[in-house]
């Protein structure tokens, strides 16, 4: 799901000028709705044990709306495929929502949520949600999703909130009746680990759908993202924040984005996503420990890019890193497929090994070699 974006770099003045020129006031956030301590942060860390999961999407759903809308809920394959995950080690599913099913039912949404954490708490699973995702397609629609495109990666995945809400201004009550009240809705449930605020936030999509996006993308985010934050704060979780940092460099305030400097200052815990060989994966470790808060890889593993789980997982073991791969079962999302398969569909021939996943659709384990080691270094945790 992650391809590497070249993203206009904003400065600070910038982003607080676009937020004034949009009529955003600054959220009032009670004493006990900050940030949390860093103490309180390590607390809460050190009862979760080691968190270990994937990015879950049901493989009869091309996306988070076919996921979620009542029509294509699917409680049968999710119970069965987060028993796939439960099986080999697994604890935790990270799992993307989206404001558009919220608006057409509230509680519908939240009906279908409770199924979801019942299903997940059975098969001692606790998944971590996320609101908003800058990724690939700029205009969801609901409605019945469209079928993948043969051969291409993520070919369906869509962006919350679309481009048409994150430049309308006038949209963005509906962005915080969509946080305030998902969140406030399960802000005390302890089957839930905790909350993404926004998926790579100042992801352009240069290689997808980067002609189609905002030409002020990364402004217009930067202005939101902490009212984000702010409005989750308000509805008082006892699941800690985050949004992970995914490209730039991270050792540095004055060498970060302005998009990171904001996902480290208001994360409760630090989350980040890495897909590189696995000395990168230890040296982005390294980076964060610096900001002394529990450490969440919330994407990684992509066999054809040099993550693996045999080589990144002992690592992620070593430091008590929690590890969340990208994808648990091959379907309609189709992200065995690497990410170049925008520009070249595997249609005729297929890549040589998979890019993400880890079951087949029948629940056999794409190589068995990596469920022993997930099982292996999960095992007492």
């Amino acid at each position: 799901m992650k391809i590497i974006s070249c993203k206009p770099h904003f400065s600070c003045r910038m982003v607080f000028l676009v937020a004034a020129a949009l009529g955003i006031a600054a959220a009032q956030i009670r004493a006990e709705d900050a940030r949390w301590s860093e103490s309180k942060a390590d607390a809460w860390y050190a009862k979760q044990g080691w968190p270990v999961g994937a990015n879950f999407l049901p493989s009869t759903a091309i996306n988070q709306l076919e996921m979620w809308q009542a029509e294509s809920f699917d409680p049968v394959t999710i119970d069965r495929e987060l028993g796939w995950a439960e099986n080999i080690g697994m604890n935790t599913m990270r799992v993307f929502l989206h404001n558009l099913v919220w608006e057409q039912d509230p509680k519908g949404f939240e009906k279908r949520i409770d199924t979801f954490l019942t299903i997940a708490a059975r098969h001692h699973i606790k998944p971590v949600f996320v609101l908003f995702d800058s990724c690939w397609d700029p205009f969801p629609k609901l409605g019945p999703q469209h079928p993948p495109i043969p051969g291409v990666h993520n070919s369906g995945w869509v962006q919350a909130p679309g481009k048409e809400v994150l430049i309308d201004p006038a949209q963005y009550p509906k962005l915080q009746d969509y946080v305030v009240g998902l969140v406030g809705a399960f802000a005390k449930d302890s089957r839930i680990l905790a909350w993404d605020v926004w998926n790579e936030p100042d992801n352009t999509n240069v290689t997808s759908y980067g002609k189609l996006e905002p030409e002020n993308k990364v402004a217009l985010v930067d202005a939101l993202l902490p009212q984000v934050f702010a409005w989750a704060r308000s509805a008082h979780p006892t699941q800690p924040l985050t949004s992970g940092v995914w490209t730039g460099n991270w050792t540095d305030a004055g060498k970060m984005s302005v998009t990171s400097k904001i996902q480290i200052e208001q994360s409760d815990v630090i989350s980040f996503h890495e897909y590189g060989w696995p000395e990168e994966f230890e040296a982005r470790v390294k980076e964060l420990e610096q900001y002394h808060r529990p450490l969440l890889c919330t994407e990684y593993m992509a066999r054809g890019a040099g993550s693996t789980f045999d080589t990144v997982l002992p690592i992620a073991h070593k430091y008590r890193v929690a590890a969340i791969n990208w994808g648990l079962v091959q379907g309609k999302s189709q992200t065995f497929l690497p990410w170049d398969s925008w520009q070249r569909p595997y249609v005729i021939v297929q890549p040589t090994v998979w890019f993400h996943d880890v079951f087949y659709t029948d629940g056999k384990p794409y190589r068995e070699r990596e469920v022993e080691i997930i099982r292996t270094l999960t095992r007492g945790n």
